[in-house]
């Protein structure tokens, strides 16, 4: 062989080889979905009832019977359902009863999903943590307001629920995010605080989050969800929707009053999401679990920010990360948790990332069922996630629990 016929041959041998080890070692995105991935995460969803945790399940009859638990509520550890259970009803007025895979509103559940969603775009360079508001809204009337200030309740801002109620006329017309950014640039309330001088958790935080997400993606906040987090996570039963888009919300689950004397009715305020407006089941929950322990949504060093208090300790345990309320233990022990309160809503959702634990409690009766859950933590060894119960004082509904 000449050197002109050897020196191609060789060439082509060497691009072959890179070429091979390079697709050998190309990491997989994990964001993209396989045929394998839907089945090892329906594994995930897979329920016995005859094999169901019979403490539990005579734990939420009760709850149910004593206490006036009316929802969807689930328990799994190891990636095994313990037991899972739909009670109660779905719409009172029609006598419809809820169905295991009945889409609730979140509430403020929805917000550790507007954190990821934020953590996302962080790790993509599109946002950083040290943006002002004004980067993407230069008509904000507030300075040294930043992402992660809004992230940790930290901004100082007014709550927009309050606020907005006596400015918004047409209370048939719903608002949106871009709404209440611009009633906030026009009449410039007055803040509770200046930023970052103490936590006061407040849904206007997370609403300008959800309209900075859309800057910052020319993206809806319902597109970049469906997107980038609920279909790599598999979650094909969880939806955003607001009622500037559905007149009506098309899903069977209506909030209740405490009485069951009304159903609580959408109004302009079912109109900005972020702060809430995410519907899913138990079973998407559980799948948005796996996927954040799995890496599908955001790297390790990310979620370590978001898991970590960025506020002072309530109660030496208790804290608020990047969307996530946490239990801070001995030992290195963190649950990460949040609940919602919106509507006729009332829940909360529990993962313990230590033992591998999650538990969901998702109703649509707004009593104070679920302060009555000490003995199932202390069942399956979690920590009481109920801030009352390190100092004897009882956390009541209505509290910062929303």
């Amino acid at each position: 062989m000449t050197y002109r016929t050897f020196l191609p041959v060789a060439l082509l041998a060497t691009f072959l080889f890179n070429a091979c080890s390079n697709a050998e070692n190309k990491v997989p995105d994990p964001k993209i979905r396989t045929i394998n991935d839907d089945k090892t995460d329906s594994l995930l969803l897979v329920y016995n009832p005859a094999k169901g945790d019979k403490w539990i399940a005579d734990f939420v009859q009760n709850l149910h019977k004593k206490s006036g638990f009316n929802g969807n509520m689930l328990v799994a550890k190891d990636g095994k359902i313990l037991y899972e259970k739909a009670i109660g009803w779905a719409d009172y007025l029609h006598r419809d009863s809820l169905k295991i895979n009945s889409e609730f509103e979140l509430a403020s559940v929805t917000k550790t999903f507007t954190g990821v969603a934020i953590m996302q775009l962080v790790e993509k360079g599109k946002i950083k943590l040290t943006d002002d508001v004004k980067k993407y809204y230069p008509n904000f009337p507030y300075d040294g307001i930043t992402v992660k200030l809004l992230l940790t309740h930290r901004s100082g801002m007014m709550n927009y629920v309050y606020f907005t109620d006596g400015i918004w006329k047409d209370k048939k017309k719903p608002m949106s995010n871009q709404d209440v950014m611009n009633l906030i640039a026009e009449h410039k309330p007055n803040r509770y605080a200046a930023p970052d001088t103490r936590f006061h958790y407040n849904n206007s935080n997370f609403m300008v989050l959800a309209a900075i997400i859309e800057k910052a993606t020319g993206k809806t906040y319902a597109e970049y969800m469906m997107e980038n987090v609920f279909k790599p996570a598999g979650m094909k039963h969880t939806h955003v929707y607001s009622t500037t888009v559905y007149p009506k919300i098309p899903v069977d689950v209506v909030g209740h009053d405490r009485t069951w004397r009304y159903s609580v009715v959408q109004n302009f305020l079912d109109g900005p999401v972020g702060d809430k407006g995410i519907y899913s089941t138990i079973h998407d929950l559980v799948l948005y679990d796996n996927a954040l322990k799995k890496g599908r949504l955001l790297k390790k060093a990310s979620l370590d920010s978001a898991y970590t208090g960025h506020n002072k300790a309530v109660n030496g345990h208790f804290n608020y990360g990047y969307g996530w309320r946490m239990f801070d233990g001995d030992n290195g022990r963190k649950v990460v948790y949040h609940t919602g309160w919106w509507h006729g809503f009332r829940h909360i959702y529990v993962r313990d990332l230590n033992k591998n634990i999650v538990i969901i409690f998702l109703g649509n009766l707004t009593n104070g069922s679920l302060l009555h859950l000490d003995d199932l933590y202390k069942h399956l060894g979690v920590p009481v996630i109920r801030k009352g119960a390190y100092t004897g004082s009882g956390s009541m509904p209505g509290s910062d629990e929303d």
